[in-house]
């Protein structure tokens, strides 16, 4: 059986590039159903869903960041 604790750290490090992938596919295809249900997504926003979807990238990237310094001993 797997431990739950794994289990969580995989999650964890699969939010970061989820997150990252939503906004970049946000930003290139985009869509009308959006723009009606952001009043923001006229042009540059921070109110928008890609810097949204960047910013939950970024604060989930802890995960990564602890992944890097175990391996490279930090």
């Amino acid at each position: 059986m797997t431990n739950p604790a794994d289990l969580a750290r995989w999650l964890g490090l699969a939010a970061t590039p989820a997150f990252a992938i939503m906004a970049v596919l946000t930003a290139v295809i985009g869509s009308a159903q959006t723009d009606m249900l952001c009043a923001a997504a006229r042009g540059f926003s921070l109110g928008g869903m890609v810097p949204m979807y960047l910013l939950m990238s970024a604060f989930h990237s802890a995960a990564w960041l602890r992944l890097i310094s175990d391996r490279t001993g930090g």
